[in-house]
């Protein structure tokens, strides 16, 4: 019974730790090594959302999501707050894990790239151009269709980017993850 116990503490704690490292690297990533705009984000950072879906689930990403954007909202700000976009990072975590946690069950490359491709679609069309183009319209009184039809191009090319990146890093952290992660 303590062994079990035991056992369960060590996982909740790799699950902290390794929650903080990708909640520090997404936060590092969306603010100092992007392009932001107050209409367009283009970076990196969906690297460590995305691997904190396959690895830990749908409640750790939106969590890591929602308070990556608040902290670096409110520590390293380029804009205003406002809750809309902690709201669509929460859904963007929430989405990522819902599709690509695997909770186990191993993934060929097949299933690997089109949950890949499902999520990233999924994050692009509902989050980043709908809730995102929505909040930028409360924001600063645009058009919907405008900052809609000035963020399609970039997001639709960043599908394909997300992709691929996702599936070689993923594949090369196998063996890193095996060993410490999932031993």
């Amino acid at each position: 019974m303590k062994g079990v116990f035991f056992m369960q503490t060590i996982t909740k704690t790799k699950k902290i730790i390794l929650s903080a490292m990708l909640l520090a690297m997404t936060i590092v990533l969306s603010r100092f090594l992007s392009i932001n705009t107050q209409l367009l984000s283009i970076g990196f950072s969906f690297v460590p959302m995305i691997l904190a879906s396959i690895w830990l689930g749908p409640k750790y990403s939106a969590i890591i999501c929602g308070l990556a954007d608040l902290i670096g909202a409110l520590l390293f700000p380029f804009g205003t707050y406002f809750v809309g976009f902690t709201i669509s990072a929460i859904f963007k975590g929430l989405i990522y894990g819902l599709i690509l946690y695997k909770n186990g069950e191993k993934l060929t490359n097949k299933q690997l790239i089109i949950r890949l491709v499902i999520a990233c679609v999924l994050v692009v069309l509902i989050v980043n151009l709908l809730m995102n183009a929505l909040w930028l319209n409360i924001m600063y009184d645009k058009a919907f269709l405008a900052v809609l039809g000035t963020r399609l191009v970039p997001e639709l090319i960043m599908i394909p980017i997300q992709v691929i990146t996702m599936f070689v890093l993923v594949n090369a952290l196998k063996p890193i993850t095996k060993k410490y992660l999932f031993d």
